[in-house]
């Protein structure tokens, strides 16, 4: 398939699972061409999405909301921080009951490890 005079990368897909506080999480992610989508839940659902992406004009990345409610802000920061690891564009769903701190920062650790063990799939 050509796109812009050159090759497309496919999308591929990578799914992982962790028991996190009594909780099984799945996690579900799509490596697209300069970027990823992380899908994060224990049941399949996509209430939210979240896109962060850097920007020449600040440090921080931009990031927003695309879909889901606005209060909780966990999509948007998860987003963020793996654009600043990563230096890609991330979308993320995040699909875990009531946010829960202790548990948010769990998946967080599981996704750094996740990416530690297989780079080329983020």
């Amino acid at each position: 398939m050509e796109s812009g005079g050159g090759q497309s990368e496919p999308i591929s897909v990578h799914d992982f699972s962790e028991k996190l506080l009594e909780q099984v999480v799945h996690f579900h992610v799509m490596k697209l061409r300069g970027g990823f989508f992380l899908w994060v839940g224990s049941s399949p659902v996509l209430s939210n999405v979240a896109v962060s992406m850097n920007s020449k004009f600040d440090t921080m990345p931009l990031s927003t909301l695309v879909l889901g409610d606005s209060s909780d802000t966990t999509p948007i920061s998860l987003a963020q921080r793996l654009t600043m690891k990563t230096e890609k564009q991330v979308f993320v769903s995040y699909n875990l009951p009531m946010p829960d701190s202790s548990l948010t920062l769990l998946v967080e650790k599981r996704i750094k490890k996740e990416m530690e063990l297989y780079p080329d799939k983020f």
